[in-house]
């Protein structure tokens, strides 16, 4: 096993980034790992920023993360993950959801959102090794948008299988269990479709 693996996950209120870390809490758990997790900032209610770190490793005495120590980052907005960048340690693996929840200081005219070409090249300077899904189509061509943050989980765990990051008790079923043990039994099956989806997005 790796002794150390740092995440980040940034996002916006409203879009499950602090369930996404519970879930990565009890994956590093269930993969042998000591595991913890803090909320770094932001607002629980839609539209405040929210960061979480976690942290997995054979001994983990804090949650928290230095500037440039993030080995895994997973951005559900496109601003938030510019905002987050500074965080990343170069060539840490990095997955980003392109969707745009614009902040009034843009919907009033003040300032411009960025492009993804921009988004893309800035990310490219810190790591070549990220990715780009489309979470929230994803999720709602399987019928409910708000299963976005689990096709996220799934395709994060598809780029962390290919790097071989977690050791082997890291099984696309270990992350299914998890996920199914946190959500509504009426919402099981979407949710495991939803994993599947991210998955193959990933690959």
């Amino acid at each position: 096993m790796t002794d150390t693996i740092n995440f980040l996950l940034a996002g916006v209120g409203g879009q499950g980034t602090i369930l996404a870390s519970d879930v990565l809490v009890n994956i590093g758990l269930a993969a042998g790992f000591q595991a913890k997790q803090a909320e770094g900032h932001g607002m629980s209610q839609r539209g405040g920023s929210v960061t979480s770190f976690v942290r997995w490793g054979k001994v983990v005495y804090s949650p928290l993360v230095g500037a440039g120590e993030v080995d895994v980052f997973l951005a559900f907005e496109k601003a938030e993950a510019l905002r987050s960048l500074g965080q990343l340690r170069s060539g840490a693996l990095a997955l980003v959801n392109l969707e745009a929840i614009e902040p009034v200081t843009v919907t009033s005219g003040g300032q411009a959102y960025p492009t993804d070409e921009h988004l893309r090249k800035t990310v490219a300077k810190v790591t070549p090794h990220a990715a780009y899904v489309d979470g929230a189509e994803i999720a709602r061509n399987l019928g409910n948008v708000k299963a976005a943050n689990v096709v996220l989980l799934g395709a994060l765990s598809a780029m962390m299988e290919q790097e071989g990051l977690g050791g082997p008790g890291l099984t696309a079923d270990t992350w299914l269990k998890i996920i199914t043990e946190r959500v509504p039994p009426k919402y099981v099956e979407l949710n495991r479709q939803a994993f599947l989806a991210g998955r193959a997005a990933a690959k």
